[in-house]
């Protein structure tokens, strides 16, 4: 099957070269690398460039603003979707999630159409973060589970494998959620749309190096954004 994985940036160039050579090393022949880069400003978008003439596997999409991280991955679906991929990965730039857990994320899709790398089953595992840092995150993935009744643990994840037929399905275009949001707002429609969504348990680092993209705004997006998408959706 061909795969594709998208890899969002924004100022992500102390990481981006390394990112992509640990992620192509984990992927199989039939493969395709993205990079969106929303014109980032610290150069990521001409690093990406340089890697893409490097390598036929690699393909960059830029974008002449920053939207957030929901808008950059629809993108990047919808240029995968066009591109003919069977299969598609997504994950962060930062080295939180490990590409070496690729190929065991990749080959469930056998048996579920949504795959997440899953911090909170058991086996999953969160380091390098703090104690608030933990109990928010937790209690993120808590309260959008409760509010949209259903039993995925890691909702707010953002590791994870389609299979096409989730994303034809999910109605991309109405998506509004720009932050975090779009991570619980794609593994809940799956979910509501009847497709079969696989947590296994990886290990989440904080990034290497550069700064965190979280934010108060996010969070506050994220908290009023969850329970209107169980309204949209009746």
């Amino acid at each position: 099957m061909t795969v594709w994985l998208v890899i969002p940036t924004y100022d992500e160039a102390a990481n981006l070269e390394a990112i992509v050579a640990a992620a192509l090393a984990n992927l199989s022949e039939r493969r395709r690398l993205l990079i969106v880069d929303d014109s980032s400003p610290d150069g990521t978008g001409e690093i990406a460039d340089r890697l893409a003439a490097a390598d036929d596997d690699v393909e960059v999409l830029h974008r002449p603003v920053k939207e957030g991280i929901g808008p950059a991955y629809v993108a990047g679906f919808r240029r995968a979707l066009a591109g003919g991929a069977d299969l598609i990965a997504q994950m962060d730039a930062d080295f939180s999630h490990d590409p070496a857990d690729l190929p065991r994320l990749l080959a469930a899709t056998d048996s579920a159409d949504v795959v997440l790398g899953s911090r909170y089953v058991d086996g999953g595992e969160v380091s390098d973060w703090g104690p608030l840092r933990r109990a928010i995150s937790r209690g993120g993935s808590s309260y959008a589970r409760a509010a949209l009744g259903i039993e995925v643990r890691d909702v707010t994840g953002g590791f994870k494998v389609f299979r096409r037929e989730v994303l034809e399905a999910i109605d991309l275009g109405s998506i509004s959620a720009q932050g975090y949001a779009f991570q619980v707002e794609t593994t809940y429609r799956a979910i509501d749309a009847g497709f079969r969504v696989l947590e296994l348990p990886i290990t989440f680092r904080d990034r290497r190096v550069g700064e965190s993209k979280m934010s108060g705004r996010i969070v506050l997006e994220a908290a009023l954004a969850v329970p209107a998408m169980r309204l949209r959706r009746r």
